[in-house]
């Protein structure tokens, strides 16, 4: 009677093994900075995240659905290594949201990021035409009030353009995913 039990433990055991293994080699946040460190062009966040940005995108929720789409006006100056951005999000249910990042890049291309819903800030690094992040985000009250984790990753291409994607996972498991593009404005455009 002990041996169907025991079997059945073991599978349980190599599921949960085979399923972590699986993603810290393969999945999304199994990547890592030297991935990345020969591609171009080289992103430098002080030259490329300056000035004024739009930021379009959506979220997907943990069923893969789109779940919110976002338009968001990014303010971001520096005063040498050290940049504040100010975030100005407009949701398609028509709430907003606003986030204040204070972002230092330090001269290795580590990053070090923190902002009031971000406890403990964030760490990261820029290797080739990337920046990667991982930090924790508390979602507002009316939202669930979770601490996610988040894995950021930006992606500079040719014409200027970043790319974003990030997941937000709650004990392990994906509870969300964004998709972005962010784009220089015009000071008119602004």
């Amino acid at each position: 009677m002990t041996d169907p039990i025991l079997y059945v433990l073991i599978g349980v055991v190599l599921t949960l093994a085979c399923t972590w293994i699986v993603r810290r080699t393969f999945a999304f946040q199994a990547q890592e900075h030297d991935d990345y460190v020969h591609l171009l062009p080289e992103l430098d966040l002080r030259r490329h995240l300056n000035g004024t940005m739009r930021c379009q995108g959506m979220i997907f929720g943990p069923t893969g659905r789109v779940s919110s789409r976002f338009v968001a006006i990014m303010r971001m100056t520096w005063d040498g290594n050290v940049g504040s951005m100010i975030e100005t999000f407009v949701y398609d249910d028509g709430t907003t949201q606003e986030r204040v990042w204070l972002i230092t890049v330090h001269e290795d291309g580590r990053v070090e990021t923190e902002a009031n819903d971000v406890p403990g800030g964030g760490q990261g690094r820029q290797s080739g035409n990337t920046l990667g992040l991982r930090y924790r985000i508390q979602l507002p009250e009316e939202m669930g009030g979770h601490l996610l984790s988040a894995v950021d990753w930006l992606y500079l291409q040719e014409d200027g353009t970043i790319l974003n994607r990030s997941q937000f996972r709650k004990f392990g498991i994906k509870a969300a995913e964004l998709f972005a593009v962010i784009t220089p404005m015009e000071d008119e455009d602004a």
